[in-house]
């Protein structure tokens, strides 16, 4: 009979040989995409509906992904994903069979947010490999193509603005700008003479000022007031920077202050007003703006914004609650929902699948404002990304980007330079539950007497925005500006 030590011997054999053998995708980049060696991260993309894989939004669009950390990689060298690259939902040879388009990206994370579109990146034209049940198989990617930095054409009425940063350049020890797309209303070139408010607009995660390329949209005035409006999106490399200074950001909030602002100034014709107002990522941004340079800003419409409270973070408190995956039935925590009700995304997927591409994506981008380094230079993690539990030293660095906590705790001396200048107007169906921490927030500015605005409608968070919910923002800041005795 055969021994249990050697049933054994065989069944680790057996595995070896079946790793040995399991499917496998190479990958290289020729010499005119980039005559140098590659250090870094190497990502494969598959997908059986998307042609072009590398550019969906991360655990919003699920599929199969895949990184490996190489060194020196000469051009025409070819590195292997197998069974053991890092990856998303499982590993290559246990993936659902099938045809996939693939895409691999080479990333030197040389400045752009998401790494299927950061300028500088190596990659491929999007191909077809038929995955089957021979775990023998065995493909060639070979990548061709350098991403570009994209153009932006100016028209009449738009006009790009890039101001370079001395504090972004010597933080991340290469050229850094801050861009904007600038609007100018039809007056500024009827009225030749006459200074204009400036609404800084910013975007949620995601967006881009080069929406605005090629597009001669005349900016709309605040209410009544013309208007200049600067269009942002807080693109960084770890994510949407929210213009806050961060210890793995760096410090966009005094580079947009005290640098790009400047500039406008000195570029178009402005007069003293200057305005916020953003959505989502964009409306977190504004609240920090206005509560962090409340002298800066004449007031801020902050719509829909990331949690503003962080005893509910998608409905997690992270003071109180030990685990980000489970609730403490077990359920399964949610990251987004249908109408504030049906489950969509949950919190698990979304961080598996960011396990596996998590510079520039959605729950990263948090850690890399809200964290501290760790000591290899990336975010500290606010979770274990294996098991979901809360990592209550993170927390603590994270209660200085808590808005609610620090403008309740810092009220006497903001008071004199903030009562009264903020709005903030949410969906009471938001799909990221983002309406409970605005009641949170809500509720501690009445204790102060804070004199902010609050305002709750129906839908979500990408169906709110109707007639009325804007009216009632931008008569808000019409309003402040009216206040100001600035005369146009």
């Amino acid at each position: 009979m055969i021994s249990y030590k050697k049933i054994l011997l065989l069944g680790f054999v057996t595995a070896c040989s079946l790793q040995a053998i399991g499917q496998k995708i190479a990958a290289s980049f020729t010499p005119d995409a980039s005559g140098a060696n590659f250090s870094g991260k190497v990502f494969l993309y598959l997908s059986k509906d998307s042609k072009s894989p590398k550019d969906e939004m991360v655990g919003v669009y699920k599929f199969p992904c895949f990184s490996i950390t190489v060194k020196n990689v000469k051009p025409n060298e070819k590195v292997v994903f197998d069974d053991a690259a890092t990856f998303y939902p499982t590993v290559l040879s246990d993936i659902e069979r099938g045809e996939y388009h693939a895409q691999v990206v080479w990333d030197r994370n040389e400045g752009g947010r998401s790494i299927g579109d950061s300028p500088g990146n190596i990659c491929n034209e999007s191909i077809v490999v038929k995955l089957t049940k021979n775990t023998s198989q065995s493909f060639d990617i070979v990548c061709k193509q350098v991403i570009k930095e994209r153009p932006f054409v100016e028209t009449q009425f738009i006009k790009e603005l890039k101001s370079p940063s001395e504090l972004l350049t010597t933080f991340y020890k290469r050229p850094t700008s801050v861009n904007a797309a600038v609007l100018l209303p039809k007056e500024y070139f009827t009225q030749p003479t006459r200074k204009f408010p400036v609404l800084y607009w910013i975007s949620g995660y995601g967006g881009d000022y080069h929406a605005y390329s090629g597009r001669n949209d005349k900016s709309a005035p605040i209410d009544t007031t013309p208007c200049i409006r600067v269009y942002l999106d807080g693109n960084c490399p770890g994510g949407h920077s929210v213009y806050a200074n961060s210890d793995n950001n760096g410090p966009w909030g005094d580079a947009l202050t005290k640098e790009l602002i400047p500039l406008v100034e000195k570029t178009y014709r402005t007069n003293a007003a200057r305005l916020l107002t953003g959505h989502s990522s964009g409306g977190w941004t504004v609240l920090w703006l206005q509560t962090h340079y409340p002298k800066v800003f004449m007031a801020c419409w902050s719509s829909s914004p990331d949690p503003v409270d962080f005893r509910s973070f998608q409905q997690i408190d992270l003071y109180q609650d030990k685990n980000m995956f489970y609730a403490k039935d077990s359920t399964l925590r949610l990251a987004g929902t249908i109408a504030g009700r049906f489950p969509w995304i949950m919190m698990k997927n979304m961080y598996d699948m960011e396990h596996v591409i998590w510079r520039g994506e959605q729950m990263h981008s948090f850690n890399f404002v809200f964290s501290t380094k760790n000591g290899d230079g990336t975010p500290r993690s606010l979770i274990n990304e294996t098991t979901g539990d809360i990592d209550p030293v993170t927390v603590e660095h994270w209660k200085n980007y808590d808005i609610s906590l620090y403008v309740r705790t810092n009220w006497e001396q903001l008071k004199p330079d903030l009562q009264g200048k903020i709005r903030v107007s949410v969906g009471e169906q938001d799909n990221f539950l983002l309406n409970y921490p605005v009641h949170l927030l809500d509720n501690e500015m009445k204790k102060i007497d804070a004199g902010f605005v609050f305002g709750y409608y129906p839908g979500d968070h990408f169906t709110v925005s109707t007639p009325e919910y804007r009216t009632s923002g931008y008569q808000f800041l019409q309003q402040k500006y009216n206040e100001s005795g600035i005369k146009n």
